[in-house]
């Protein structure tokens, strides 16, 4: 499919709104994907430490 102006891709036939929100919302999901588990990662980190320091302190 060819498109004359930048403004007819954009639009995508009619389409546009449909198209764009599709692509969006799978970075979105991309991104969440790679920023998630980053984040349990460094909470679960976090949370060892705490404990290693509590055992300690114990002992």
């Amino acid at each position: 499919m060819s498109f004359d102006s930048f403004s007819e891709f954009l639009s995508m036939g009619g389409h546009g709104l449909y198209v764009w929100l599709s692509y969006g919302l799978g970075v979105v999901i991309l991104v969440a994907n790679l920023i998630v588990p980053k984040l349990a990662r460094d909470h679960l980190l976090k949370e060892q430490k705490r404990r290693l320091r509590r055992e300690e302190g114990v002992r």
